[in-house]
């Protein structure tokens, strides 16, 4: 029985696809991961070709190589942009929390000249502090006292604001369309024509289960 060239080929470019984007999602990025992926890529370009003559399969393989490559390398880029911001949740934080009254790192971490000072004068006897350098020992330490944690925010009038606003916003939009863009309400919405279209409605004995004619005393003419 003669070889399936086409169901090959394509089983060696599928392996081909996949061995190329594995290695570009676990190499690191450099000069090496680009070797080899363009190694990879000729590697698929020969495998497609032995397997059967497919006239797509080098601009498939010089794609792979280029375009790929140029996605891995891009976003590699954007991640170290973006890991220069992102918080190292994998070392101790600093928190303001009522439950956690003793973070596990200070509130100040780099000190300049006069917090060293301050910090080597602590280390001796605190009655040569003064008040203000207890202070400021303190708020290198901790950014808020607990009465400053504590105390009620005014961020609710903000919100109060933006929402009469909105709403009175809401209200002025109404008030137009009624004016200039709704017209007069229709006849068929009036007492009169309602009431005849009841009427009809039970004159037909219009769905005499659950409907009106179901609600309406045929003997006695009125509703039951």
């Amino acid at each position: 029985m003669p070889p399936n060239h086409t169901t090959d080929t394509y089983a060696a470019y599928i392996r081909g696809v996949f061995r190329l984007t594995l290695t570009m999602v676990s190499v690191p990025t450099g000069g090496l991961a680009k070797s080899r992926c363009n190694l990879l890529a000729r590697h698929l370009f020969q495998a497609t070709r032995k397997q059967g003559k497919m006239l797509t399969c080098r601009p498939l393989a010089w794609g792979l190589q280029r375009g790929f490559w140029r996605g891995v390398s891009t976003t590699s880029r954007v991640c170290a942009v973006i890991s220069k911001d992102v918080l190292d949740c994998s070392v101790p934080q600093y928190t303001n929390r009522v439950d956690t009254p003793l973070p596990d790192v200070p509130f100040v971490t780099d000190l300049n000249s006069e917090q060293q000072r301050l910090k080597e004068k602590e280390k001796g006897s605190w009655t040569k502090l003064t008040k203000e350098e207890k202070i400021a020992l303190y708020r290198m330490a901790y950014e808020l006292t607990y009465a400053e944690m504590g105390k009620a925010s005014s961020e609710w009038k903000t919100v109060m604001g933006g929402v009469f606003f909105f709403l009175g916003l809401t209200g002025l939009v109404i008030w137009w369309q009624r004016v200039y863009v709704f017209g007069d309400v229709p006849h068929t919405l009036s007492d009169e024509w309602v009431e005849q279209q009841t009427q009809r409605m039970i004159d037909m004995r219009m769905n005499p289960v659950h409907g009106p004619a179901s609600q309406w005393d045929y003997d006695k003419k009125q509703w039951k």
